[in-house]
């Protein structure tokens, strides 16, 4: 009798509970509570998996880099993308493209379960994850999130997507994506079906992680939902990565939030503002971020090299390019390479459409990222140290510290020859140069060339 008496209670304080919400108010279910998952796991989780701080991140626009545009294209050039220091692969989404209103976007997605025939197929990405797995290099897709196709599956589900007054089904609002239908959070059946879709390639692919797509356009709720599920997955890390700007992101389960601050900042100084404006931007997004929480930095990726500029028409050519590069991967952050600006592509690189890049391109500049790169793995002080900044209107001349090791970076960041002032307590010093090996000494001044760089160990 006591314990019937128990559940009744229990019972009626539930139903208080859930009459006692607000009609509009959206329930978060708990998030290890998860639709079915497949019965197995493909594959092996990927050994030593990268801290956060130590990625460096490789882009690949699957239409420009391979002639026949593929997975199997990426897989061909494994040991090339090895080669350039890299130890993750962010994959543009792989999934088949909507055909109604569509422009050929990649980020409109038909079905998040598949991928394109286009691309290749399911086995295809499998063996992708194993060879990079084997190289020591993690995967990552690239997940929209915010909206499907017109001709997606869900459609049918109308309650699934964002509706006007008229009960209609609408693109994102406040943008003129006409090609995509613009999901509703508030329904707890999509969200299950999302993470769902998530888990998938986890466990069917062996994936290591997301760049999820426009993630401001989505609730912090969701994202702390979903990450809370995946990183919940038995013998399971993921790499999560932010495209947005909203600071929330950290707090969601993000590793990585893009640095536009950064980009921006960096794009002021080669046109003409002081090259403090990069430490300042530095700073800002530092300053008081959790530990193991980094900024995504760059100097190009696919948005920006289809319709803004590439590196070399940006940053002057392809010494100027380097010379952003070295500043960008040195200053902080986890540095990101597009794909095809490490062979100093110059004209636009659409993603609606195939435009292959020339891999016999600048020789001398991919040998250049190369050297660059391992300097910056080897060195933990690069990855890790604290920066002491020796300020100056147009040469980038930082130190790093982390332990007993100390880096030193000194950038020309402008077109023209600069006799540089080396700061007092630097005269003296002796370095040896992390790219030729050889030995230098410091005195009272230094002759830099138009956009020319020591990394100095």
């Amino acid at each position: 009798m006591k314990h019937k008496t128990t559940i009744q209670f229990i019972f009626l304080l539930f139903i208080s509970l859930l009459f006692s919400c607000k009609a509009d108010e959206v329930i978060i279910p708990d998030p290890i509570v998860e639709p079915e998952t497949p019965s197995g796991q493909y594959g092996t989780p990927m050994e030593d998996f990268p801290e956060t701080e130590d990625l460096v991140l490789y882009e690949v626009n699957l239409r420009a880099f391979s002639s026949s545009g593929d997975l199997q294209g990426v897989i061909d050039r494994l040991d090339f993308i090895d080669q350039l220091g890299v130890n993750a692969i962010w994959l543009m989404p792989i999934h088949p493209i909507g055909q109604i209103n569509s422009v050929n976007s990649p980020y409109s997605v038909k079905n998040y379960k598949e991928v394109s025939s286009e691309y290749g197929t399911l086995d295809d990405l499998r063996t992708l994850t194993d060879e990079a797995h084997a190289r020591g290099i993690a995967v990552l897709m690239d997940w929209v999130a915010n909206h499907t196709a017109w001709d997606n599956e869900w459609i049918s589900n109308k309650s699934w997507y964002t509706q006007d007054a008229s009960g209609n089904i609408i693109h994102p609002a406040g943008t003129n994506w006409q090609d995509v239908a613009d999901l509703n959070y508030d329904n707890m059946e999509m969200r299950d079906s999302m993470i769902s879709a998530l888990k998938y390639w986890a466990y069917e692919a062996n994936v290591d992680g997301f760049r999820c797509d426009y993630a401001d356009g989505v609730p912090f709720d969701f994202w702390q939902q979903a990450w809370d599920t995946l990183t919940a997955m038995e013998n399971r890390q993921f790499i999560l990565l932010a495209e947005g700007a909203r600071s929330d992101h950290f707090d969601a389960g993000f590793d990585m939030n893009f640095s536009w601050q950064f980009y921006d900042a960096l794009k002021n100084v080669y046109n003409g503002q002081s090259v403090s404006k990069i430490f300042t931007a530095h700073n800002a997004q530092y300053n008081n971020l959790a530990d193991g929480k980094h900024w995504l930095r760059f100097t190009t990726n696919h948005d920006e090299s289809a319709w803004d500029a590439t590196p070399i028409s940006l940053f002057s050519g392809i010494d100027g390019a380097l010379a952003a590069s070295v500043a960008t991967i040195f200053t902080g952050g986890v540095p990101l390479i597009y794909a095809g600006q490490e062979v100093g592509t110059a004209n636009n690189v659409p993603f609606f459409s195939n435009s292959v890049t020339n891999w016999d391109n600048n020789p001398e500049m991919r040998t250049a990222y190369e050297q660059v790169f391992q300097c910056y793995n080897q060195s933990e002080a690069a990855r890790k140290g604290s920066n002491k900044v020796y300020e100056h209107t147009d040469i980038a001349c930082f130190k790093k510290t982390y332990n007993n090791e100390s880096l030193l970076i000194i950038i020309n960041m402008r077109n023209n020859q600069i006799n540089f002032d080396i700061p007092a307590e630097l005269q003296n010093s002796n370095w040896t140069n992390c790219i030729t090996d050889e030995t230098m000494t410091l005195q009272s001044q230094l002759t830099l060339e138009a956009y020319s760089y020591f990394i100095l160990k």
